[in-house]
């Protein structure tokens, strides 16, 4: 689990409202992992502030906008953040190597940063067998490199569904979300297992804050 200093609004008394600044690379990492936050402060009880900054370029060009960001922090001597969560695809080069990327740029706001590496892609963070409402869909598969396989996997699953998304099933993700058996994907997923892992510690010691 992380190792974290007093969370930033911890220096100004009681706790309210954490702010969270969410970096993505895409619109479909945006609105799932908003949602994944927002569903788990609702069950504990926690109220956040999602500011979002979605990133169109892919992981490449999150890396350039957060360091940037960090940049203008530093020059603002604007207030932290409870929390900063980057997240970019794997992509088939694995955990380890986009942590380091992440983390070359982040320095001494790592032990404010979460991680949210899907692998592959984040559409294999969306569960395989359920899409909303009749929780029929594709079988699970196994690990593949190639993006499109996956997109393909979920237009199946709301197609068997009898949906016709427009935008290619992403727009569906807080419904998605909101009827996930967490623990189930949690245990099916490893790269989702460790980020929610994670964010639940998190929330656990903003709770005890």
């Amino acid at each position: 689990m992380l190792r974290r200093l007093p969370f930033p609004s911890a220096f100004c008394g009681v706790i309210s409202m954490l702010r969270i600044i969410l970096f993505v690379e895409d619109y479909g990492h945006e609105v799932f992992i908003a949602s994944l936050i927002e569903r788990l402060a609702r069950e504990q009880g926690i109220s956040v502030k999602i500011i979002r900054r979605s990133v169109r370029g892919g992981h490449g060009k999150v890396l350039t906008e957060f360091k940037i960001f960090l940049r203008y922090l530093e020059k603002a001597r604007e207030g932290l953040p409870d929390l900063f969560i980057v997240a970019t695809d794997a992509n088939c080069k694995g955990y380890a190597e986009r942590k380091k990327e992440i983390d070359k740029i982040a320095v001494e706001y790592k032990i404010f940063t979460l991680y949210a590496i899907p692998e592959p892609h984040i559409e294999r963070w969306l569960p395989q067998r359920s899409s909303p409402r009749s929780g029929k869909g594709v079988k699970p598969r196994t690990k593949k490199c190639s993006r499109d396989r996956y997109k393909k996997f979920l237009l199946e699953a709301m197609q068997n569904a009898g949906i016709v998304p427009p935008l290619g099933g992403m727009e569906y993700a807080k419904d998605i979300v909101d009827a996930m058996n967490l623990q189930r994907m949690e245990r099916a997923n490893a790269s989702f297992g460790k980020f929610l892992k994670e964010l639940k510690q998190i929330f656990k010691e903003w709770n005890n804050e």
